[in-house]
């Protein structure tokens, strides 16, 4: 096992350890840190992003050849944690730093597409564990609620999650695929600058969003089952919504859909609409709009063109759902971006 300590609020040592320790190249910037590896210790990578108000991001996506254990000194009652796993699986444990305590640190896995929080109050380390040979790609988000101490959520993340508290908190969640797109989102920025940062900042906001809509709803749903679907059931929910993303302009008809996961037509609905809020079909409209708005504004293809690209059949029926979804008609959209760019 490799085992790492360091501080994660010290970038500059943080990852002069890890590259210390598993190789790789470094690139930073004044914001941004990023470890690429491919050796016999582990390939993939692992970024962090420095951002206003407190907020930090600290992602992973690696495959590593022996178990990975990275130790981070924590201050007490101060950041809040939020972690989440797109793939494969990760662990955390509190270290209290005390010998009577050593052997008796309790460990949390944190599954695919599940979510945890966490907030040290008595303890002064976080114990971050990435298995051996599993793909793994996870996101911790930390807000220090001193830093932000003016802002309302800030105030009321210390509220929810240190105040009072007498003991580490930690919570494990159930499973949620908005978290993960988002996830995706922010891993896809190419923009450079002031744009990068805004568009980061952005995401991130929109990831703890949903992170603490997800809480409140497993609070609420503490005595009852929230769904029925497996673990393996929900994973296959996750790769159709990513396929579907990819080729919006396929014929997604229910019944093929369920075949290529081997789910049936009653849990296929019971799954985009415990993930997505939406029937499948409903879904598939969403996302062919979303693609539709991104053609607009970014090439020069005509409406029509766009409808058939997108997976629709008929201009007048798309017309219609894009109105009434951005309150304005295709064309229109179209007229009003030129006359931006002209």
């Amino acid at each position: 096992m490799i085992t790492i300590a360091s501080k994660v609020n010290d970038l500059n040592s943080f990852f002069d350890t890890l590259q210390s320790k598993i190789g790789g190249t470094l690139a930073k910037s004044t914001t941004e840190y990023k470890l690429d590896i491919k050796n016999n210790f582990a390939t993939g990578s692992i970024r962090s992003i420095l951002l206003e108000d407190g907020l930090s991001v600290l992602e992973f996506n690696i495959v590593a050849s022996e178990r990975i254990e990275i130790t981070i000194d924590a201050l007490l009652a101060t950041h809040v944690n939020f972690m989440y796993c797109s793939k494969g699986k990760i662990s955390h444990s509190f270290h209290k730093n005390t010998e009577e305590d050593t052997d008796n640190n309790h460990t949390n896995a944190i599954d695919a597409f599940q979510t945890s929080i966490v907030a040290n109050i008595i303890s002064g380390q976080n114990i971050i564990l990435i298995e051996k040979d599993v793909e793994t790609v996870a996101t911790l988000i930390s807000v220090n609620t001193q830093v932000s101490q003016d802002s309302l959520w800030s105030t009321s993340l210390k509220e929810a999650f240190i105040a009072d508290k007498t003991d580490d908190y930690v919570y494990v969640g159930s499973y949620n695929l908005k978290i993960a797109e988002s996830i995706k989102q922010l891993q896809s920025i190419q923009q450079e600058g002031l744009v990068r940062k805004l568009l980061t900042k952005g995401i991130v906001n929109v990831i703890l969003a949903l992170e603490i809509e997800h809480y409140n709803k497993d609070i609420a749903n503490l005595e009852m089952e929230p769904t029925s679907l497996t673990k393996m059931e929900i994973k296959a929910i996750a790769e159709l919504t990513e396929y579907i993303n990819e080729f919006p302009d396929l014929d997604h008809k229910v019944e093929n859909l369920s075949d290529r996961v081997g789910l049936s037509a009653a849990k296929l609905q019971e799954g985009f609409k415990f993930q997505h809020d939406l029937t499948v079909c409903e879904y598939i409209r969403s996302v062919r709009l979303t693609k539709s708005e991104d053609l607009i504004i970014n090439t020069d293809l005509n409406i029509s063109e766009i409808v058939y690209s997108v997976g629709f059949t008929s201009r007048s029926y798309f017309s219609k759902i894009f109105k009434e979804r951005f309150d304005c008609t295709p064309s229109d959209y179209k007229k009003n971006k030129l006359a931006v760019s002209a």
